[in-house]
């Protein structure tokens, strides 16, 4: 069964036609443009909005134009790549707006990586230049052997630059790094801020944007191709979709080196002219301050920063009153969450799915509407596709299945990259005739909303009966003492598998495994509750928030 955004999907869903199509001609080419524009209407506009910091839209683009000045008098030249080893800080988005001024590919890599994990993306793109922390540089960048690919240009930063603050909650041990062989970016910028800048690139619709690693949570990590008519186009699809005021405030809560990241908070605030409010790093208490220091309006973060939220000790509705446009996504999303959150804040968190191959989003909940929830499987509908987008679910064959059935979600439309840097045969697996073969299982009902079921190698085969993970989790995180939950399969000489939960509890609260065993059994079928239990502090996550299963399981 396949579906189409229905052309009055806003500001009601009816049942879908499969001759109309809510579509939205995108109004820029590539994503500089969309930047330029934003920078013509709004120069004096705050673009970024960091602890007492603030860069305006015309500051942002002086800057940037400095550090691509810089970039190719250092032999930086078109369809080169741009490593971007940061945080949540300004110096992200000028060295972004850098390459593309530069006529090169931005690339956006984790924080998170070690040296081993930088080495071997390094060794897959092949940057010519790289900004990082200089505790990053000095860390890992040093230690990378020598027949690794290294970076001609390195320059180095530090978190502390663009605020005065200096909230010790971060940045107690934030402290400057200069290396005789990295070049400053502060004295780099100084230095080239009345350079002529290098010449306009010819920038087309099918060039490369950002290079965004997935996460390698199936195996070596690929870098999907995100286009400038990928970014041009999802950016756009953001803002309208979730009526992003012109100017409105926009909290950049999900990692920047994450597609959520750079669509949901640069490419939408860069087509609204919005500022993108950053915190470096997230801490719980420091974000709720800065969203009501700064008025956010909206956001897109893991449910696991909401759940972070309601946790906190202390969190008062007064706190997230300005963000009245919530969203998550990245992991399924429990609906005893959605309830407690707007129980305590009075906002309702809507759904969102995507994936690094389709440049964030492909299917959303209205902003008007609230997802259903399957009678059925109790799982919270993902929403709908959203413009210029079909959706089908599929069988392992690649034929449409009926509603209701459950199959693998395959996507079209203008998000969806073309592939896979350097790898046309991972490229073809997942990429064919246009359409994204995504590996999520899921189902879509009558009205046209799609539910995710969960990935399918995570599917648990007990005794010969499938069991889904989300299905699972969701009735743990109905248990008041459950803050988080990940269920895997364990060998089980009889049944083959059986399910095990591994979950953490909310601030003081008590539960036993057996306590929990015997509330899940109370709620599912036999074959489903897990029959085994481990209590931990903490589950290991993602840098994006999504609970790594893959770990649960050594």
């Amino acid at each position: 069964m396949s579906a189409e955004t229905p052309y009055d999907a806003k500001p009601w869903l009816g049942l879908y036609d499969s001759n109309k199509l809510s579509t939205i001609i995108p109004a820029h080419e590539n994503a500089l443009e969309m930047f330029l524009a934003a920078v013509a209407r709004a120069p004096d506009e705050p673009a970024i909005l960091y602890f007492d910091g603030r860069l305006t839209y015309r500051q942002l683009d002086e800057q940037s134009g400095a550090l691509a000045a810089a970039l190719v008098e250092n032999g930086f030249s078109h369809g080169d790549r741009f490593g971007i080893y940061l945080q949540n800080i300004p110096a992200f988005l000028i060295a972004i707006l850098a390459a593309w001024k530069a006529g090169g590919i931005a690339v956006a890599i984790n924080p998170m990586n070690r040296e081993r994990e930088i080495g071997i993306l390094f060794d897959d793109c092949t940057p010519q230049a790289l900004i990082c922390h200089g505790s990053l540089y000095e860390a890992f960048v040093t230690r990378l052997g020598p027949a690794t690919h290294r970076p001609r240009t390195i320059l180095t930063t530090t978190a502390a630059d663009y605020q005065t603050r200096n909230d010790p909650r971060l940045f107690a041990a934030v402290k400057p790094r200069y290396f005789d062989e990295t070049l400053d970016l502060q004295k780099t910028l100084a230095k080239y801020a009345s350079a002529a800048p290098p010449p306009a690139p010819s920038i087309k619709g099918t060039d490369i944007a950002f290079l965004v690693y997935t996460s390698g949570t199936t195996g070596v990590p690929k870098g999907a191709m995100n286009t400038h008519a990928n970014v041009a186009f999802n950016s756009q699809a953001y803002r309208d979709w979730m009526e992003l005021r012109e100017g409105g405030p926009i909290l950049g809560v999900a990692p920047l080196f994450h597609i959520t990241g750079l669509i949901g908070h640069i490419g939408a605030a860069f087509c609204a002219a919005a500022p993108v409010i950053l915190c470096y790093r997230f801490e719980t208490g420091l974000v709720m301050d800065a969203i009501e220091e700064h008025k956010a309006e909206f956001t897109i973060g893991s449910i696991t920063v909401f759940i972070a939220m309601m946790n906190f000790p202390g969190a008062k509705r007064e706190k997230l009153a300005s963000m009245t446009k919530v969203y998550s996504g990245g992991a399924p999303i429990p609906p005893s969450v959605v309830t407690q959150f707007r129980e305590k804040f009075g906002h309702y968190i809507h759904n969102g799915y995507g994936l690094t191959e389709t440049n964030s989003p492909t299917h959303c909940v209205p902003l008007e509407r609230e997802a259903p929830v399957d009678e059925n499987s109790g799982a919270l509908s993902v929403g709908v596709p959203w413009f210029n987008t079909i959706s089908r679910i599929c069988d392992d064959e690649g034929h449409e299945v009926g509603v209701g059935e459950i199959g693998e979600i395959v996507s079209e439309g203008p998000q969806v990259v073309p592939g896979y840097w350097q790898k046309p045969e991972k490229t073809a697996e997942s990429f064919r005739a246009g359409r994204f073969h995504t590996g999520d299982v899921g189902f879509m009902d009558a009205e046209g909303w799609f539910y995710l079921v969960d990935r399918k190698k995570d599917m648990i085969n007990a005794a010969g009966y499938k069991v889904w993970p989300r299905e699972v989790e969701d009735v743990l995180y109905t248990h008041p003492a459950v803050r988080e939950a990940g269920v895997i399969g364990v060998p089980d000489e009889y049944r083959g598998e059986s399910v095990k939960a591994v979950i953490s509890l909310k601030p003081n609260t008590t539960a036993t495994p057996e306590e929990i065993i015997a509330f899940c059994k109370e709620r599912m079928a036999a074959y489903k509750y897990p029959r085994s239990v481990e209590i931990v502090e903490d589950l290991p996550k993602t840098v994006t928030g999504k609970i790594l299963r893959r770990e649960l399981r050594t």
